[in-house]
């Protein structure tokens, strides 16, 4: 397929992220008063889903999922997420694949992007601010319990920020830190969504986003943060590796 080709394809599909957020929001941001926290969250995610769907109609971006007997196995419990981040198709695509309503931890600054920002800001989800170090995490802490109380999984980007394909960075130990505090599991997830949605790149290219599920690891007894998020890498890096080489339209 031509370059011309791929960059039309990205146009057209940047237009329609563009307006369709912009309608999405001001519907839900009008419609949130009126509405329970359960029923906002569902109203909020059919956003997320149509621009996946959107994605594989207008970029021709599919996707497939490995591990879905994990997940299966793992829809009633409660639970820690942690997720390669390799690009912005995974942050659309999570909340409206998996079986539980999601509650992402993420920086304050999110909260002041028009519409989307706005928006996420009245789904009650874990924001914080990295400059409060120590009284970071406090927050991430008394707040989990709650939401997990209320069926929700916590989601983590433990690495913090996207990263291009074969790049690597250091895991932040937030995640683990909570599971081993409040006795949960963590469900890893690793993908290679940046091989065909590259980080900050306007032009996206077809073909098919590999997701492979783990099997939820239970911190161990005396497990330190480090040494259950090294289990918890080691799956994920593992995984992104073996899915590196996707299948790509000509």
């Amino acid at each position: 397929m031509s370059a011309f080709l791929h960059l039309v394809r990205s146009l057209v599909f940047g237009g329609f992220q563009v307006v369709s957020l912009v309608v999405w929001a001001t519907l839900f941001i009008a419609t949130a008063p009126l509405l329970s926290q359960r029923n906002r969250y569902r109203l909020a995610m059919k956003w997320p889903a149509m621009t996946v769907f959107a994605a594989r109609f207008i970029l021709g971006i599919s996707w497939k999922v490995e591990g879905l007997q994990h997940l299966e196995a793992a829809k009633d419990q409660r639970l820690i997420v942690c997720a390669k981040h390799q690009s912005s198709w995974e942050t659309l695509f999570l909340p409206s694949f998996l079986p539980r309503p999601l509650c992402f931890v993420f920086k304050e600054e999110l909260l002041r992007i028009p519409f989307f920002g706005w928006g996420i800001g009245l789904l009650d989800m874990i924001h914080i601010n990295r400059r409060d170090g120590r009284d970071a995490y406090q927050s991430i802490e008394s707040q989990a319990q709650i939401k997990l109380d209320q069926g929700r999984w916590i989601t983590f980007f433990p690495e913090g920020t996207r990263t291009q394909p074969g790049e690597r960075r250091r895991y932040k130990t937030g995640a683990a830190r909570l599971a081993i505090a409040l006795g949960v599991p963590v469900l890893p997830i690793a993908l290679n969504s940046g091989l065909l949605w590259p980080r900050n790149a306007f032009i996206k290219r077809p073909g098919c986003i590999a997701v492979s599920i783990g099997e939820p690891i239970l911190p161990l007894p005396n497990d330190t943060p480090e040494a259950f998020m090294s289990r918890i890498e080691s799956f994920i890096e593992n995984e992104t590796q073996r899915l590196s080489e996707p299948t790509v339209s000509a």
